[in-house]
């Protein structure tokens, strides 16, 4: 790291504000704006941080916070449903890639045990690069993005089996000075299974799965439902932080993958009413640290190693690329993918991943490869991360053009957005409109701030989250984007046009219905040309008005037509007045005139309209009411 660690801070902000952006507008990505900063500022260009290594076991942590955000996405019931492509493509993937590699590492002179570490660690691809450009290009929920994910997930879960493989491929010439010192692997060393019998391991694995399983169903939800009663955001998101740790450590005493760990906690909390809040708090972490982490990425390139064989190295990439590429396509193909999505999922997982260099280092360190196997190894496997990026420009500028000339459109994902209505604030306004909207059946989603109403709401097979409802990452990770329509029912008229402006500039192609708390509240709206809203109170107070000349001796329909009078003529003067607001003289006039023309209105329907049934808006209150007095007369 830099000498002074301001510095280095400052040195990471600054170069990662300016490469980012300009990666991200030239088409090339964010990714590749990191790994271009990492090699600035790394030991092989201007030296500015000299030690990756630490930045990278430390920006780890974002490849867990992800696996863990992921998690939250995925109903148990959903991962079941992905069976098939999870054990049939993604186990397919890693035996056909680890054994055409094993074997052709073993074919050019490499003993067959590091032959099969070098096999297995390269048929890992990038978590992390992967689902960032699938995030990026919004398709994690179509067809490639769920066969992406599929394989990603199937590779984490074969790290468990490799690492307790990799010890019992030990070099004989190596066997002994690894068992001298470094021969064992230090996630073993350091957990609470190293020299454990079989079974008490075993009995180990099954405690801890089976106690996280129990605390995320008896537990997790009165903790998190009392977190979030006292209203102190900072505490909650350091209790989201809290889950991520300790499902981290967890699998650290099993000496199994962090990130594992925390997938398998956030599928537990998958289907809780809080996991938008925590997925809100944790997103921005999850951000800057796999920014770092791609960015260290860049700083281990070790160019002496590139410099001393270049044609060496990038022949091994190649080589890499092609051969993950032509297993990927294959498998596509078998599970029937169209044409354009097989080749995109090819070239998305076709480059080395992160979890390659933690397995070539346990291989050192239990002597199954050497250094002069595991460097070379190192550099392509970052150069084939760098090379990913790259190639899905070329197949966004030369492949996918072409490919939408000669094939027929398919049918787009919609995911399950494509009837989600959002309500913010379940309260009594809420409650009517997410009721009516649940009956034609609409998926509603609401959101509320109070988690008495939440336990509440949801006994009723509502779904519903916990959450401040003017916060933009709660939005977004409860489908904004998507979502037919957001209505806006809470009773706070600041926040409401604070969410209205959001919605306006983030989410422009979903419809904003809003309830309208007051006049000038109402004003606001129709300056902001929301799709409608409907005044708070005003048309319970009509009916209540209607009733009040009933009982004052008019008949329903006399009634109902005076107040469908008012209404007519309230809605004109709304309008009306809304352009006159910033000019007080004005708009004092309009008003004053508008109550004097209101009597004369009035009037005039009154007489025109006398004998006539009401119509409209009121006819099934004055069947109602006609009925009533009727029952009443008789």
């Amino acid at each position: 790291m830099a000498d002074n660690l301001l510095l280095a801070v400052f040195v990471f902000v600054t170069t990662a504000i300016v490469l980012v952006p300009l990666a991200k507008a030239s088409g090339l990505g964010a990714v590749i704006g990191y790994l271009a900063a990492g090699v600035l500022i790394g030991p092989y260009a201007l030296g500015m941080v000299r030690d990756p290594e630490t930045v990278l076991h430390f920006s780890e942590f974002g490849v867990v916070l992800m696996l863990f955000l992921i998690g939250l996405e995925l109903q148990p019931r959903e991962l079941w449903s992905m069976r098939s492509r999870l054990v049939g493509l993604g186990g397919s993937q890693v035996v056909v890639t680890a054994l055409l590699i094993g074997v052709g590492a073993w074919f050019i002179g490499l003993p067959w045990q590091a032959a099969t570490v070098v096999g297995l660690a390269l048929a890992l691809s990038s978590t992390a690069i992967v689902l960032q450009i699938m995030g990026e290009r919004g398709i994690l929920r179509a067809e490639t993005g769920r066969s992406g994910f599929s394989v990603l997930l199937l590779q984490d879960i074969a790290v468990i089996p490799i690492i307790a493989l990799i010890p019992f491929l030990a070099l004989p010439e190596l066997a002994g000075s690894a068992a001298g010192g470094h021969g064992e692997n230090e996630m073993v060393e350091n957990s609470g299974i190293e020299g454990d019998p079989g079974w008490l391991v075993a009995l180990k694995y099954i405690g801890v799965f089976g106690g996280m399983v129990l605390a995320g169903r008896f537990l997790l939800q009165p903790l998190t439902r009392f977190i979030a009663s006292t209203g102190i955001r900072e505490i909650f998101t350091a209790f989201s932080l809290f889950l991520v740790v300790g499902a981290a450590l967890l699998m650290e005493y099993l000496a199994l993958s962090h990130a594992l760990g925390a997938f398998f906690a956030g599928v537990l909390l998958a289907s809780s009413e809080y996991r938008h809040e925590l997925e809100g708090d944790l997103a921005p972490f999850k951000g800057l640290l796999l920014g770092l982490f791609f960015m260290s990425v860049g700083m281990s390139i070790e160019f002496s190693v590139l410099a001393g064989a270049p044609f060496m190295i990038a022949g091994m990439v190649i080589a890499l690329v092609v051969v993950k590429f032509a297993v990927l396509i294959t498998l596509a193909t078998v599970f029937k993918m169209s044409l354009s999505n097989r080749i995109l999922f090819a070239i998305l997982l076709a480059q080395g991943g992160e979890f390659a260099f933690v397995l070539f280092q346990f291989g050192l360190s239990a002597g199954a490869v050497t250094p002069e196997i595991v460097d070379p190894l190192n550099v392509t496997v970052a150069l084939s991360m760098i090379l990913t990026p790259l190639l899905i420009l070329v197949y966004d500028k030369l492949i996918e053009p072409r490919l939408n000339i000669r094939e027929e459109p398919g049918v787009p994902d919609m995911g399950d957005t494509n009837q989600k209505v959002l309500v913010l604030g379940y309260g009594r306004f809420g409650q009517v409109v997410a009721r009516l909207l649940h009956a034609q059946g609409f998926e509603t989603i609401l959101i509320d701030h109070d988690p008495a109403q939440i336990e509440f709401v949801k006994k009723f097979g509502f779904k519903v989250f916990y959450g401040e409802v003017s916060r933009l990452d709660l939005l977004e990770a409860a489908g904004a984007k998507h979502a037919k329509a957001l209505v806006i029912a809470i009773n706070d008229p600041e926040k409401s046009k604070l969410i209205v402006d959001l919605a306006k500039r983030h989410f422009p192609q979903t419809k904003l219905y809003v309830r309208a708390i007051g006049r000038s509240h109402a004003f606001d709206l129709i300056e902001a040309e929301v799709d409608g809203f409907e005044r708070d109170l005003f048309h319970s107070s009509i009916h209540l008005g209607v009733k009040v000349l009933i009982g004052l001796g008019y008949s329903s329909e006399r009634a109902w037509r005076i107040a469908e009078a008012f209404v007519r003529h309230d809605e004109h003067t709304l309008h009306e007045s809304a352009k006159l607001r910033h000019d007080e003289e004005a708009f004092t006039s309009f008003v004053r005139h508008s109550q004097t023309l209101l009597d004369a209105v009035m009037q005039a329907d009154e007489e025109s309209a006398r004998g006539e049934r009401p119509s409209g808006w009121h006819a099934e209150h004055t069947h109602i009411d006609t009925e009533a007095e009727a029952r009443r007369d008789s």
